[in-house]
């Protein structure tokens, strides 16, 4: 629906704005007295009640990866609710069981597929599937989990407890038990005190120690991401997660890749961890899965894993359902994803991509406020900060500025937010794979424009003749 449809519907802007007010409770902010209505898209472009046009430069939240006003997406998921609306995964239907071949072929081959909704459901499944596979092979003691400190895992009560975000706990403790979190391998702002020199990957080292000292037997698995995203767009050393994975060997626990962000070509790979070289036993997705166009996750087990819930015993199936996980719909919209990234080729574009958005960024490092630029694939973190030297963190106030003025010119970039306190300071870009190469010289040259128009603690405005700017 365009604008000028939504109006001659009735849809006025501000009819709309109060019905939002009396009926609607928005996510992850207090209550919004004006919220963008969006009612169209095209590629990577959205459009408001009142005709503005934006670049959505973090698809949505960071799922839209095919981009919007896809026709064959909806023309899939009508086909499809014309033969069969739904079919719950006690029986099997036929995009389903194609999406699970699709899946387990993207991830290299020899995985069985667990559908769900949300990231969050599907890392709540490999929970409940690592702790339920080592009762069943004589294991139960090993119930425990190591997550990092910065990193999200979901807002349900088990994946909020695998979260490393305080700000996102706060007033919702206690949570699920048995989680236990370790630093990030941020080099910016080494846990450390080490620099590149003087690294000796003590962050991955870190998880040897710690399953020495909580009891080797007592730990089920470690989750993370091959790239902090939301946290802060934390990248680490390229040995990082090879090591990682090396330690859970030794020690009999499993490594659960979380892909929800990071899978399905944002990393300029089919998933993230094929960047790092580790074959994980546990992978989780969403979100690019059908580039939200459907609600569908998946928990993808190793097939040796899987094995162990073909017992006989009355308690060996996973004892698990999920009313709308797997819905034939959303899995006909995925395996339409997927065949679109596959013909165009998106996964090598959104690497191609990342490359000129990573050069790109480079104009920027020179600025007084920008501290770090990270880039993993077609995914970006500028960290911003008042002071250089001391890397103190830009205030809420600043960051809120420079989103203020890229959106006053078109452009929606993302940031770290409710996090740790006091340190969400990152700005973030991930626009669509459909992006074109000019779309991201526009979009860090609007960045810059918008850092440019920061005061400077002298008084003095920042120009755009400083040297940083292209």
């Amino acid at each position: 629906m365009s604008a000028k449809e939504a109006a001659t519907q009735g849809h006025s802007k501000q009819r709309m704005l109060e019905k939002d007010r009396k009926y609607v409770w928005h996510h992850m902010s207090p209550h919004n007295e004006g919220p963008m209505i969006i009612v169209s898209g095209e590629g990577c472009w959205l459009t408001d009640m009142d005709g503005n046009r934006y670049y959505d430069a973090i698809s949505g939240l960071w799922c839209v990866n095919i981009g919007y006003g896809r026709k064959e997406m909806a023309k899939a998921a009508a086909e499809q609710m014309d033969n069969v609306a739904y079919v719950p995964m006690t029986q099997a239907h036929i995009p389903g069981i194609e999406l699970a071949e699709r899946i387990s072929e993207w991830l290299g081959g020899g995985y069985r597929i667990l559908f769900s909704n949300s990231g969050s459901e599907a890392n709540e499944a490999a929970f409940k599937i690592a702790r339920q596979y080592f009762n069943q092979i004589g294991q139960p003691e090993r119930h425990k989990f190591i997550s990092r400190h910065r990193a999200y895992h979901g807002s349900s009560m088990g994946a909020l407890a695998a979260t490393g975000q305080a700000q996102r706990k706060m007033r919702y403790e206690p949570l699920g038990t048995g989680f236990l979190h370790v630093p990030p391998p941020y080099c910016y702002r080494c846990p450390f005190g080490q620099n590149k020199d003087s690294c000796r990957m003590e962050c991955a080292e870190i998880y040897d120690q710690v399953m020495e000292w909580e009891g080797a037997q007592t730990v089920a698995g470690v989750i993370l991401e091959p790239v902090i995203t939301g946290g802060g767009m934390i990248v680490p050393p390229q040995d990082y997660m090879k090591r990682v994975k090396e330690i859970c060997d030794k020690h009999g626990a499993l490594l659960i890749v979380d892909e929800v962000i990071c899978g399905y070509g944002r990393s300029g790979r089919r998933f993230g961890h094929h960047n790092f070289g580790v074959q994980p036993d546990i992978v989780t997705m969403a979100k690019g899965l059908t580039s939200a166009y459907s609600p569908l996750s998946a928990t993808a087990v190793r097939e040796d894993l899987y094995d162990a819930f073909r017992l006989s015993g009355g308690l060996d199936h996973f004892r698990h359902i999920n009313t709308f996980g797997g819905n034939p719909v959303s899995c006909a919209v995925a395996n339409k994803n997927l065949e679109i990234i596959e013909r165009e080729r998106l996964v090598d574009h959104a690497s191609e991509l990342g490359r000129r958005l990573r050069d790109r960024l480079m104009s920027l490092a020179s600025h007084p406020y920008v501290g770090d630029i990270r880039t993993f694939g077609f995914a970006a973190g500028i960290e911003l900060v008042e002071d250089k030297e001391t890397k103190k963190p830009a205030s809420s106030d600043l960051i809120a500025k420079v989103m203020t003025a890229c959106k006053q010119r078109g452009l929606l970039i993302g940031k770290n937010g409710d996090t740790t306190p006091g340190y969400a300071n990152v700005l973030t870009l991930a626009p669509p794979f459909v992006a074109a190469f000019e779309e991201v010289d526009w979009m860090v040259s609007t960045l810059a424009i918008a850092l440019s128009m920061l005061p400077l603690y002298d008084g003095k405005e920042v120009g755009l003749t400083n040297g940083w700017r292209e």
